[in-house]
């Protein structure tokens, strides 16, 4: 069983990584090859989404109440994120999400997805959410996001660079990705959920509770953090940091 400075610092992971255009698979990866988190159960893994789940909700309640009233972009959520749902469910029923996490894969997607971002991150803006988020975007976002099904990929770094090609500003880019992430984190969390009770292996205990607060919190800060950040610098410093990690990983994986 895991102790309490292994679930915060998985958490910490969770909730910082996440909202990050630099891949929490990855990181996740790295850290529990180092530390030897074998025995991370399932129930934790979902206690973790279920504390960003969380914390995006509260992060933007007042953004959500207004979908109740005008659910014209609620449904062009809804429509971003069917693509994922069957693809997502092959890959992990299938077991072919496993075969894909490994440092090789990682690290090249690291690597790929970082110039992607660079890329993304040079288009012009054009458009503003308000007005020009149609459903067709939603579907070009949401087709990006099955990418992010590939550890190393990361699914705000995806979505980000997508909306940013599209003529998206940053901003405007991180709220339709952080929108996105509602419905994806929930449906992993239930898919999770699903999974326990198939097996009936997983009980609530303090643990699971800890993980969920922690992961709430550092999520919480994570997207305040970078919604403030975008509005006054680019995505460079992420861009960087994806290139160092992945040629660190690479690194290990070659030499």
């Amino acid at each position: 069983m895991l102790s309490s400075i292994e679930i915060l610092i998985l958490a910490t992971i969770q909730g910082v990584f996440e909202f990050l255009p630099v891949s929490s698979a990855a990181h996740f990866v790295l850290v529990s090859n180092y530390y030897e988190f074998t025995n991370q159960s399932l129930l934790i893994d979902i206690c973790l989404h279920l504390g960003s789940l969380i914390a995006i909700i509260f992060y933007f309640r007042n953004d959500l109440f207004n979908f109740i009233k005008n659910r014209s972009f609620l449904i062009k959520i809804l429509i971003g994120t069917i693509p994922i749902i069957p693809v997502g469910y092959i890959l992990y029923q299938t077991g072919l999400i496993e075969q894909l996490r490994s440092l090789e894969v990682i690290g090249w997607m690291s690597l790929i997805f970082g110039i992607f971002l660079y890329v993304g991150d040079r288009s012009k803006i054009t458009k503003k959410i308000n007005t020009s988020f149609t459903d067709r975007s939603a579907i070009y976002i949401g087709l990006f996001q099955i990418l992010a099904l590939i550890p190393g990929v990361s699914r705000s770094g995806i979505t980000i660079a997508s909306g940013r090609l599209l003529g998206f500003s940053r901003f405007d880019s991180a709220k339709i990705s952080f929108f996105l992430a509602i419905p994806a984190l929930a449906a992993a969390s239930f898919l999770g959920i699903y999974n326990i009770y198939k097996v009936g292996s997983d009980e609530l205990n303090f643990l699971a509770i800890i993980a969920v607060i922690f992961s709430s919190i550092f999520s919480y800060i994570t997207i305040a953090f970078f919604l403030k950040f975008i509005q006054k610098f680019s995505l460079n410093i992420f861009i960087i940091y994806r290139l160092i990690l992945s040629l660190f990983i690479l690194g290990i994986v070659y030499l």
